[in-house]
């Protein structure tokens, strides 16, 4: 049995000949960049996250560093990162000139926590960027008061948690600005490169729009220094027509998690990313934590099953954060033990069911 990590094909059928009339429409019309399946995505995924405001952007790098930008962050000021998430989530703090300051993670939530960031907060700190790490929200209760004792601004970034919740709230709805990705392996998967960036705030809305394009709000009047951050228009359309849906997908993947829960979550060689009641986690990924994970790794390959790992090298690790200091012991011991096993919507209960026998077999 042959099973991939992902599968980008199956859902694509789904929606191929629609998108492509979409295509012809496009492409008749003209409307490249910023068009109207734009203005018809920004509306319905901001509604979707509890926010007023959605602005389409070119990746989710970009709408890092926007979200930062927007907020008035630049050289002097520190911005309090986990240390266990992608290196996008750290470019949108150095973008910007600011200083990302690393926080170790919770073990069993694998994201950042209130007592992680208290430490490391000083009188320059000026905003928390919280990661949904891999589907799943970060406990924000004790960090929301945290924020307002110190008065620093939380920063969500959401780039693999479209649709989770906290406490029956959507996130992107808890901070002042958060951050999605449409990378296409994401939950909700872009033909391309794409982003957005959600708010309930109007002047950091208005902003971000002038920013992604050129600093502009009228042609060839630029009242601040901007980018290129814009969405193409085909991108756009398709982000639209999948956003429709997402909610099933999403809930394909939480059936598939519960499997793979029922047969994994017993079995005293393998810890499993928590998932606590009050919270949705959507599973973009689905992690174990286990002993010997690169002999597991190349065993399952040899059975056919194609695995990653997330992330094998630490932010405070990469050469170019050298200079960060701290202990970082959970973000190690999990660059060493995580695996991520396949998950998406269409995997089916029998390739879920030999993925848990391949390991089982493994450790036995």
């Amino acid at each position: 049995m042959e099973i991939a990590f992902v599968d980008l094909k199956s859902n694509f059928e789904e929606i191929k000949q629609e998108y492509l009339q979409r295509v012809d429409e496009i492409l008749n019309s003209t409307s490249f960049v910023d068009g109207k399946y734009n203005r018809s995505f920004e509306e319905k995924f901001s509604k979707m996250h509890d926010c007023k405001h959605g602005i389409t952007l070119s990746s989710g790098t970009a709408g890092n560093h926007l979200a930062l930008q927007c907020l008035g962050l630049g050289p002097g000021d520190e911005v309090i990162v986990p240390v266990n998430t992608f290196i996008a989530t750290a470019w949108g703090v150095t973008l910007c000139g600011a200083k990302p300051v690393f926080v170790d993670v919770d073990p069993d939530s694998f994201n950042i926590t209130a007592r992680s960031i208290e430490e490391k907060i000083s009188s320059k700190t000026k905003a928390i960027v919280l990661v949904h790490l891999f589907g799943l929200p970060v406990e924000i209760d004790e960090i929301l008061i945290l924020a307002k004792k110190y008065e620093v601004t939380i920063v969500e970034d959401a780039a693999q948690a479209h649709l989770a919740e906290y406490r029956g709230k959507k996130v992107g709805s808890f901070g002042e600005i958060a951050s999605f990705s449409f990378y296409p392996s994401k939950n909700l998967g872009a033909f391309g490169e794409a982003g957005a960036i959600v708010t309930n705030n109007d002047r950091l809305a208005q902003k971000v729009d002038r920013i992604k394009n050129q600093g502009s709000q009228s042609k060839y009047i630029h009242s601040e220094f901007g980018t290129n951050y814009r969405l193409s228009h085909l991108i756009a359309a398709s982000l639209d027509l999948k956003l429709d849906y997402l909610e099933g997908w999403t809930n394909d993947r939480i059936k598939v998690a519960a499997l793979y829960k029922k047969r994994l979550e017993n079995l005293s060689f393998i810890k499993l990313q928590s998932s606590p009641s009050h919270s949705k986690h959507v599973y973009h990924l689905f992690v174990i934590q286990v002993q010997n994970r690169d002999l597991l790794q190349r065993y399952l390959k040899e059975k056919g099953i194609a695995t990653a790992i997330h992330y094998p090298i630490p932010l405070h690790k990469q050469s170019i954060f050298e200079e960060q200091k701290g202990s970082f012991d959970v973000a190690e011991n999990l660059a060493n033990e995580i695996l991520s096993l396949p998950m998406h919507p269409d995997l089916k209960d029998s390739e879920v069911h030999y993925i848990c026998d391949c390991i089982i077999a493994f450790y036995s």
